[in-house]
């Protein structure tokens, strides 16, 4: 029984690995957007921003599925034993990845004018566009590798990848950003255009994104070499298998991977979409372009950013979770099933409520912290305040995208999301024109739409898998536990700025806020010791919980 749920759990530690790489990864993309923010401008980040969110959109039409799709049909040629024909897979998938990568990157550069100027209605977004495009084809290699080893029930090679990639990332995208940016000034000097300067500069950025991401596609290269003799060692035990046609393989792929495409796109360009309506709506009302591309700088680069920090648990739970419902589902354990649904539901609800909520509570300070200006720091505070429950509601419906995918039912997101993207464009328009809500119509309708796939999703789960999800442990007592703390740093900062800077009072009540949530947690009864006994360390803080007289 122990055995059982030690393996029952291997997808939480798996999880847990891409999830701490990828906070890792997140923190450094924070902390660089930071001089960055400082080098472009919300003009030339509202350009940065621009190109990547494009960029974005086209690398989920091409490839950004693809770990998923791999490593779903990998898992399912490893359970069965068939190692060959799951090492066919990769081959094939890496066919794929070089015609659609390579088409989708060669059609961002030549229609990359025509998408910022028409579509998005930021012209010298151009620039930016064009030095990402080589990397949409990178990136579909390196899906490939990263779906593969996944199809294992190992994220590790995938971790440390991103955790390279981002450091190199950072290191070249500061460095060419500044160079640009001095290029484009020089050009705006000859040319009398101001603009000239920030659009180079973000150009210079994403730059950073082609060279970490070449750095990362060879270092998977180099682990999948490095893993060849074991790779090899399961083949030669493979001796029962029967070999499936590359034909039969082709389609399984984009049988797989189109709804998940599609649902992923669909999930993903409301972003994109709101920045059109929303330039468009504001040019209606007499914005001028470099007015709302601050506005819209503010939100992108600073609410964003911040916000997908405690995304990436959500976001790295899924993938790590899709293979392991696979494997139960094919051995038609339900039960072990709804158990796995279950804990990474309530795993992901424990770490980003209290998130959402000190993020709310401390959104001045955070944000004067990090971006070290004053300049639209309350619109961005007042965003984040407003914006809490987008990180609660774009978690859980992240998660449970991924558990529909993982049990095998591939056209519920899609359908769920087409019918949230409907109602969000309906309400956004409705808060821009009518309401005049500005930047925070966006970040309503956002929450709407979340709402809305989460709700969706749940039902097709429970239809699917006769599951419940239970609720006081994965809501109620984190909801009030991250209440009280929110309450908690609130005064605490107070207190500690009476007497201390700015960022120290912000790190010392995020310190407070940390253990009052654990406290919480503990005496509402949100947590067992059996639980608190699995974590590093456990059992010392299972001594320092008695000691205080939370647990007996």
């Amino acid at each position: 029984m122990k055995e059982k749920k030690k393996s029952g759990n291997n997808f939480l530690v798996q999880g847990s690995i891409l999830a701490a790489a990828s906070i890792i990864a997140k923190v450094i993309g924070l902390i660089y957007r930071i001089p960055l923010q400082n080098i472009l401008g919300n003009e030339g980040n509202s350009y940065y921003s621009t190109a990547n969110e494009i960029y974005a959109i086209v690398l989920m039409i091409s490839c950004f599925n693809l770990p998923l799709a791999v490593s779903k049909l990998v898992s399912e040629r490893v359970h069965k034993g068939e190692y060959r024909n799951a090492h066919k897979v990769f081959l094939c998938a890496v066919r794929f990845a070089l015609i659609v990568g390579g088409t989708l990157g060669l059609f961002t550069y030549i229609f990359a004018g025509v998408i910022t100027k028409y579509l998005m209605s930021f012209e010298l977004a151009v620039y930016g566009l064009r030095v990402l495009a080589p990397a949409i084809f990178i990136s579909a290699i390196i899906g490939t590798f990263r779906g593969y080893f996944q199809g294992y029930s190992t994220m590790v090679p995938t971790a440390v990848s991103q955790v390279i990639e981002q450091i190199v990332n950072a290191v070249v995208t500061l460095v060419c950003a500044d160079i640009m940016y001095s290029y484009g000034v020089s050009l705006a000097a000859q040319e009398g255009n101001d603009s000239l300067g920030p659009a180079w500069g973000a150009a210079g950025g994403t730059f950073g994104t082609v060279a970490s991401i070449t750095v990362a596609l060879i270092f998977m290269m180099v682990i999948y070499t490095a893993q060849k003799k074991t790779l090899r060692r399961n083949m030669r035990r493979d001796q029962n298998s029967k070999p499936e046609s590359d034909y039969l393989i082709y389609r399984e792929l984009i049988r797989t991977i189109l709804p998940v495409i599609l649902s992923t796109v669909i999930y993903n360009i409301t972003n994109v979409a709101d920045q059109g309506i929303f330039n468009k709506v504001l040019q209606g009302q007499g914005y001028t372009d470099a007015q709302y591309g601050a506005i819209w700088g503010i939100y992108s680069g600073q609410f964003r950013v911040l916000m997908n920090v405690p995304l990436a648990l959500a976001s790295c739970m899924a993938p790590s979770i899709v293979p392991s419902l696979t494997a139960a589902m094919a051995n038609r354990n339900r039960g072990e099933a709804r158990y796995k649904i279950k804990t990474s539901i309530r795993f992901t609800m424990l770490l980003t409520i209290p998130c959402a909520a000190g993020m709310a509570a401390l959104a001045k300070p955070i944000i004067t912290m990090l971006f070290h200006q004053e300049t639209g720091t309350p619109l961005s505070a007042g965003i984040m305040q407003a914006g809490a429950l987008m990180i609660i509601f774009y978690s859980l419906s992240t998660l449970t995208t991924g558990i529909l995918q993982g049990l095998g039912r591939l056209k519920q997101p899609l359908i769920h999301c087409s019918v949230a993207l409907v109602l969000h464009f309906f309400l956004l328009y409705f808060l821009l024109t009518t309401a005049n809500l500005n930047i925070y119509a966006v970040v309503y309708a956002n929450i709407f739409f979340a709402l809305i796939v989460s709700i969706m999703n749940a039902f097709a789960i429970k239809r699917y898998i006769n599951y419940r999800q239970e609720w006081y442990k994965t809501f109620i007592v984190p909801g009030i536990s991250s209440i009280i703390m929110a309450a908690a740093v609130y005064i605490a900062y107070s207190a500690f700025h009476a007497f201390a800077g700015n960022t120290i009072s912000t790190v010392l009540s995020i310190i407070v806020g940390v253990v009052v949530y654990c406290v919480g947690l503990v005496t509402f009864h949100g947590i067992t010791i059996e639980e608190i006994a699995t974590f590093p360390k456990g059992h010392l803080l299972i001594r320092l919980l008695r000691k205080i007289g939370l647990v007996k």
